[in-house]
C-alpha cells in the first residue's frame, strides 16, 4: 500500500544538536531541547498518518527542503523517522528497508515531503 504524500512545514532540526545532558537523581541523562520538542509537536499535528501504526516493512521517499545548504540530511532523516514512530504512523523505524532522500533548498518554505510505501521482503 502506498500512503498519501505528507508535507510537514518547518525545517527538521539536526538530531545531533537536539539533546542536552541533565542530572536526574544524581545521574547524568539526556533530555530533548525545547526546539526538538516543538518540532515533534508540529510534526504530530501535520502528519495525517498519525496513529496509522504501519507495522510491516516499508520504504520511504523523502525530500527535505532546508533554508540553506548547511544542515546534513542524515541527521534530519533520524529525526523524521523518530517523529514517525512517536506519532504512531509506524510501529518501529527498524521496519524501514529502503530510503530515498533528497536535500533541497527553499529559503522561504522549509519543509519535509515524504511518501511511505509498505513492501514485502
Amino acid at each position: 500500500m502506498i500512503y498519501d504524500k505528507q508535507v510537514i512545514y518547518s525545517q527538521p532540526p539536526s538530531k545531533s544538536n537536539q539533546y542536552r545532558i541533565i542530572t536526574l537523581n544524581g545521574h547524568g541523562s539526556l533530555a530533548k531541547t525545547n526546539g526538538m520538542k516543538e518540532y515533534e509537536k508540529n510534526f504530530y499535528k501535520q502528519c495525517s498518518l498519525r496513529d496509522r501504526k504501519i507495522k510491516g516493512f516499508f520504504k520511504i521517499d523523502v525530500d527535505v527542503y532546508f533554508k540553506s545548504n548547511q544542515p546534513d540530511i542524515d541527521n534530519s532523516l533520524k529525526v523524521i523517522m523518530d517523529c514517525l514512530q512517536q506519532c504512531k504512523a509506524i510501529i518501529n523505524d527498524r521496519q524501514c528497508v529502503e530510503i530515498h532522500a533528497r536535500k533541497l533548498i527553499d529559503k522561504i518554505n522549509p519543509r519535509v515531503e515524504f511518501v511511505i510505501e509498505e513492501v514485502e521482503l
